[in-house]
């Protein structure tokens, strides 16, 4: 069965044929609340809360865009007015030590990566990721819409009600201003691999 047939019967009620809307879409979901919330455990509370909201007001969609851009707005506006309402910077998702018992940020992905992989890429991941979250809620979100779920800039507009040329503007600025975070942690961490190496006992991975 398409994707219209399950809309169809899952707007006069059919339970079954919305479960297999959340299906398709529920990865794609939890990843733009993830890198909105930085939590997973917010992010999957968010994720049932998007598709909760979803399923209450699935007749208000008229078909006019598509269901996913529909059903990320939804979860995009879900995740900023958690993050106004508790007020705060997103959490630190996961932790590992490294090989100096020190604290390092590991990137959730799906599928996760291997042991190896987050190792290789645990750096850049850390630094993208601070500079992500050090960006105010709207910069971040017009990224993660651009960047994690892959939206066109007409399908951003639609998700943001903006004119495509104001989501232009918007994404040019915010690259620009991640841009900077990243040269700002980069040149932190040139910094203290220069201390590490002068005290002669750690290794740069």
């Amino acid at each position: 069965m398409d994707e219209k047939k399950w809309l169809k019967k899952a707007a006069a009620g059919d339970a079954e044929a919305f479960e297999q809307l959340v299906l398709q879409y529920q990865t794609a979901v939890y990843n733009l609340c993830l890198r909105m919330t930085g939590d997973p455990e917010d992010a999957a509370d968010m994720t049932q809360e998007s598709f909760l909201k979803a399923w209450r007001n699935l007749d208000s969609f008229q078909g006019n865009s598509a269901f996913s851009t529909w059903l990320y707005r939804l979860a995009s506006n879900t995740c900023l007015d958690h993050l106004r309402s508790v007020k705060r910077k997103p959490r630190l998702s996961l932790v590992m030590e490294d090989e100096d018992g020190e604290a390092q940020e590991l990137e959730v992905a799906d599928p996760a990566p291997t042991p190896e992989e987050q190792v290789i890429a645990l750096d850049e991941q850390s630094r993208l990721k601070e500079a992500l979250q050090a960006l105010d809620e709207e910069q971040r979100q017009i990224l993660i819409l651009r960047a994690v779920n892959g939206l066109s800039y007409t399908e951003i507009a639609e998700v943001l009600a903006l004119k495509e040329g104001t989501v232009k503007s918007r994404l040019a600025r915010a690259r620009e201003q991640l841009r900077k975070k990243l040269q700002q942690t980069g040149n932190k961490s040139t910094a203290e691999s220069s201390k590490k190496q002068k005290g002669g006992g750690d290794i740069e991975l």
